[in-house]
């Protein structure tokens, strides 16, 4: 009688799948931490925000991450979106005022159809699960949307305004999701914004000023990140927030983001609280 052997190469992906389905699927209550507030977890978790108030992540590495697995890059983006819900509990338990993530740019609808599919099924799934858990542990956090709306399909939009309107009077941590987001589009937005003004005699072009301009971006009263976490070993801003980094401090980590931690967090905000910040004094 001949045995057989099964590569454990080949049963990884299957190994997975059967781990989403039998319960470790994304956005489920199993993720869900112990209630608290945001005021009271200021102290929390290794010294609180050192003095981060505004966050911004650019959470790279899905797809990386998942090919060292034998996975499909869909798996990879599951995956980040865990995670995602994960660092929004640990950034308003330490006591970070405003979290702004970098979901997806105008330059990813360059990826392939299903690609692209994928992710907007995923930006659903996570619209439909603060819906369904909108509370998240009772950290009171307000969510919305920001970005070029209109490649969004209509459900998307739907669960994208009802996710706004319950949250709106939330007075824990903000998180901007950029979906559909580029910063030059952002500011082009708000100087044609300006310059539609001017012509209609709304406004005098020699009172136009900095203020004006970040007036008109898609996030006016999220104040400039203090931090600017990128993960996965990239060294640029690829087109994230390029006017509100003018003072930013930058951290780059080679983790990749499914896997960026407590741990990692951690170490960033340590990092930023070693920094002198002279804003050019």
């Amino acid at each position: 009688m001949t045995s057989c052997m099964l590569n454990p190469i080949i049963l990884r992906p299957v190994i997975f799948v059967c781990k989403r389905i039998i319960g470790d699927m994304p956005f489920s209550i199993n993720t869900v931490m112990e209630k608290s507030d945001l005021n009271s977890n200021k102290t929390k978790n290794n010294g609180g925000n050192r003095g981060v108030v505004s966050l911004a992540i650019i959470p790279d590495g899905n797809r990386r991450w998942a090919k060292k697995r034998l996975l499909p890059a869909e798996s990879g983006h599951y995956e980040g979106a865990q995670n995602f819900r994960r660092i929004i509990r640990s950034c308003a338990d330490r006591g970070i005022g405003y979290l702004t993530f970098y979901a997806f740019s105008t330059e990813n609808w360059k990826r392939s159809e299903k690609e692209v599919a994928a992710l907007m099924k995923i930006f659903s799934d996570l619209m439909e699960s603060f819906i369904s858990k909108p509370d998240d542990g009772g950290r009171n956090v307000r969510l919305r949307v920001i970005g070029d709306r209109s490649g969004l399909s209509e459900n998307l939009l739907k669960d994208i305004e009802k996710i706004e309107s319950v949250t709106a009077g939330r007075k824990g941590m903000t998180v901007n999701i950029c979906i559909s987001y580029g910063s030059r589009d952002e500011i082009t937005t708000s100087v044609r914004d300006i310059c539609r003004k001017c012509k209609d005699g709304l406004l005098d072009p020699e009172k136009v000023n900095e203020k004006t301009i970040g007036g008109g971006l898609f996030a006016p009263d999220t104040p400039d990140p203090d931090l600017i976490i990128r993960t996965s070993g990239e060294l640029r801003l690829s087109n994230f927030l390029l006017w509100q980094a003018a003072y930013s401090e930058l951290y780059f980590t080679d983790c990749f983001w499914p896997d960026f931690n407590d741990k990692e967090l951690d170490a960033a905000l340590d990092e930023f609280a070693r920094r002198k910040r002279r804003f050019g004094a």
